[in-house]
């Protein structure tokens, strides 16, 4: 992954370079805060991890370094809430402990090794990353997706103003980059006000954007807060944006939940607790929380009654669907107050897949375990054949 840095000029005794159509004489205040800001990245603080890579997902659009990693840039506003996210998402804080956090005065890199390895920059929201004397190519060039953070209980207007100007540059430099709206801290609004905050921000944004010339931006708002599962439910459309093989595997999923009468089900990153895909049928938040806290359960449980995989080398692009040394894939069946059932499978180290069902289980387990396994064997097949290509 390269550094963000400066245009370098073409005398070797000057270290940085001049402002754009400027001299040293006449270099800003501003100016000299980017040039400080830029020389403070190359130790922004990176989570060291010794997890070797697994497999990737697919090339991204704009990554010219072709490994498919994706870069997920976080930007807001001063206070908005980046820090609170990514502590909650990736270093799994508690929510309430994230008001005890600093504003972002740096640039802060996440690294995610997962099931996708994916890292998420967070970039201090004072600073305009479109001024020339950045290096907009390295900023912006291999990024996947773009999440603005906007604060829904402080006045927004400003952080319209500013993501509006990033989406008309984008769209002339780097089209391909998702831009993904957060409109944050929601949990703390009526009912009635949160849902007139969010079409009011949306309608603000599309009607400058439409003035500008752009009709239906490729723009995707979220109502999200770190005291429910909103946050992670976001992250999860954000990812599968990212992930190519998406339609293949929903379609498996499809053809599983057709076969075995399973109302819903979710292929979740177990780390993270981001569904990677899910059946095409309408998500509901509610057995997602389900799900979502059932993973947190499992993990629980795991890390007391768990055994670790041999170290098995497995080469990039595939997925370990062996015999494990064994040791057979973790499974769990619960049944709910309701009378549905959840049935979790473990599909390999990192992904886990978890049905909802209705009907008894008694009779149709081995049915059940059968077309998992088909579906195991179908999913290690899809990123095989995308790394072929």
């Amino acid at each position: 992954m390269s550094h963000l840095t400066t245009p370098m000029p073409s005398n070797p005794q000057n270290s940085t370079a001049l402002p754009r159509g400027g001299s040293w004489n006449h270099r800003t205040p501003a100016t000299l805060t980017l040039q400080r800001y830029l020389q403070d990245l190359p130790n922004a603080e990176a989570p060291v991890s010794p997890a070797r890579q697994q497999f990737h997902t697919g090339r991204l659009p704009n990554s010219k370094m072709g490994d498919g990693k994706p870069r997920l840039l976080l930007i807001g506003q001063r206070r908005s809430g980046k820090s609170s996210i990514s502590s909650v998402v990736f270093h799994k804080m508690p929510p309430q402990e994230t008001l005890f956090l600093e504003s972002t005065a740096r640039i802060q890199k996440d690294s995610m090794h997962s099931f996708m390895d994916f890292q998420v920059l967070e970039l201090p929201g004072q600073i305009n990353y479109l001024d020339p004397a950045f290096d907009v190519d390295n900023i912006f060039g291999e990024t996947g997706a773009l999440i603005w953070v906007i604060d829904a209980q402080d006045e927004y207007l400003d952080a319209i103003a500013r993501l509006n100007e990033t989406i008309l540059n984008l769209q002339q430099t780097y089209p391909s980059i998702n831009i993904e709206v957060f409109i944050h801290k929601v949990d703390g609004l009526s009912e009635d006000y949160k849902n007139d905050t969010f079409r009011d921000i949306i309608q603000r944004i599309q009607d400058e954007l439409s003035d500008a010339g752009y009709e239906n931006p490729p723009v995707s708002f979220y109502q999200t807060s770190i005291y429910d599962h909103s946050i992670f439910e976001a992250f999860s459309k954000v990812i599968q944006k990212l992930i190519p093989q998406l339609p293949t595997v929903e379609g498996l999923l499809n053809n599983l939940c057709s076969h075995c009468r399973i109302e819903k089900a979710y292929l979740f990153d177990v780390l993270s607790k981001i569904y990677i895909a899910t059946d095409t049928s309408p998500v509901d938040m509610a057995s997602y929380e389900i799900c979502s806290d059932y993973i947190d359960v499992i993990v629980d449980v795991s890390e007391i009654y768990g055994w670790d995989r041999p170290g098995k080398v497995i080469e990039e692009g595939e997925i370990d669907t062996g015999n494990n040394g064994g040791h057979q894939d973790a499974e769990s069946i619960i049944t709910l107050q309701n009378g549905s059932y959840l049935y979790l499978k473990e599909i390999n180290k990192y992904l886990a897949l978890i049905c909802i069902m209705k009907e008894d289980l008694t009779e149709k387990k081995g049915l059940i375990d059968f077309n998992v396994s088909i579906f195991q064997d179908a999913l290690a097949q899809v990123f095989d054949i995308q790394k072929g290509v």
